[in-house]
């Protein structure tokens, strides 16, 4: 009998905006409702379905776990949490009732996982079932060579980003994080990576998403809000029309000036800067771009700044859509000169070990009862469980049905 080798061993193994969301979530909706569904976007060479009954076990494991005091801690010293929300996080505890694992209607291939029930009880679950799907998949591999392979290809990158010099080779430095905890090859190869590059480029690698890690190695937790937040609000009483407005307006009062990066493509880009008005521009520090060309998004958001009488250098563009480091490279020779830029980079850093990674996510399908709804600016990103919902959004926003 194979031993259990359990993916998630505490419950800071996650990244940072699920706190940051769900102590929002806990101030101003804390009876809201929710539901999440699994989606893989690609084929992976053994079905998902196979590794179910380790993904249960996976789970029951994960439900037992606690919040340790000294992590609990580590939370109460970020200065925007509140010393209330740490209190929750002391007497929580993950419900294994909430989250239900079976094999997909008509497709014996896939996964069909849900998470149901209070949002403030279901919203970690994300970013632990993706490391435990992505890290229960990758065992089948013989791990010997898959390390070796990632051990070459990060030195390589080190390499590459010792090359740039210690001189910002334009107006502002060249600065990127980790995003790597959703599609990690494993727990232990994440930190190696994230250690190895704290140690050989910490000048340019200035933090990461996770908060174990950052707690662990003295680095800086990143990260704001996540597409279920905007999506949330969707549901939460006012007019459809004004929920981007009423979420950012939310997020404003409860972090005051901190956390300022906004995430643009709930409902695209062109939707979410006829929202984003001077008074949101003057408050948020920045915004970040999840999907669609790049560059184009760049230009667009530079052009609004400017639009709005705002000097873009004084804003920062953080690009965290499926970055490799050419790709960072190139958009930071595009803008580093006209404003502040970062990238979090996920996959390519933490599962590049010689297998093709999983594109599995976990996103909000509905709220309190109600469908919500991402419509990406990348086709195939978006996702929605109810079309009459999907074509009213689309209408409201004046978007194109993907």
């Amino acid at each position: 009998m194979t031993q259990f080798v359990p993916v998630i061993e505490s419950l800071l193994d996650t990244d940072l905006y699920k706190f940051t969301m769900m102590q929002e979530i806990l101030h101003h909706q804390p009876e809201t409702q929710s539901e999440y569904a699994f989606k893989c976007r690609n084929r992976p060479a053994t079905p998902l379905s196979s590794f179910k009954d380790e993904i249960e076990a996976q789970l029951d494991h994960l439900c037992q776990l606690r919040f340790a005091d000294d992590e609990l801690a580590y939370l109460g010293s970020l200065r925007f949490i509140k010393s209330d929300f740490v209190d929750f996080l002391r007497l929580f505890q993950l419900q294994r009732r909430f989250i239900t694992v079976s094999v997909a209607a008509g497709r014996p291939d896939d996964l069909d996982i849900r998470v149901k029930g209070p949002m403030l009880h279901c919203m970690l679950f994300e970013i632990y079932l993706l490391a435990i799907v992505n890290e229960v998949y990758f065992r089948q591999f013989p791990q010997a060579p898959a390390l070796a392979t990632g051990r070459a290809r990060l030195a390589a990158k080190v390499a590459q980003l010792q090359q740039l010099g210690d001189q910002p080779l334009h107006r502002f430095p060249f600065v990127f994080f980790d995003f790597g905890t959703r599609r990690r090859y494993s727990r232990t190869w994440h930190e190696e990576m994230v250690q190895t590059l704290a140690r050989d480029v910490g000048h340019f690698m200035r933090g990461t998403s996770n908060v174990l890690l950052a707690k662990r190695h003295g680095l800086t937790p990143i990260g704001t809000m996540a597409h279920e937040y905007l999506q949330a609000f969707q549901c939460f009483g006012s007019r459809l029309r004004d929920f981007q407005k009423n979420a950012l307006e939310h997020w404003v009062r409860e972090y005051r000036g901190d956390l300022g990066i906004a995430l643009t493509d709930v409902v695209g880009t062109d939707a979410f800067l006829r929202d984003f008005d001077l008074y949101f521009c003057k408050l948020f520090d920045g915004v970040r771009h999840d999907s669609g060309d790049p560059f184009e998004w760049g230009e667009k958001i530079i052009a609004h700044y400017q639009k709005m009488k705002i000097d873009p250098s004084t804003k920062q563009l953080v690009f965290s859509d499926g970055l490799n480091l050419e790709r960072a490279i190139a958009l930071y020779r595009r803008f580093a000169d006209r404003a502040r830029t970062g990238f979090g980079i996920g996959t390519d850093l933490s599962n590049d070990c010689g297998q093709e990674p999983l594109q599995i996510v976990m996103k909000l399908v509905s709220c309190n009862g109600q469908p919500v709804a991402k419509v990406s600016d990348t086709p195939g990103k978006g996702m929605c469980e109810d079309e009459n919902f999907l074509n009213y959004l689309c209408d409201v926003f004046k978007i194109e049905r993907q």
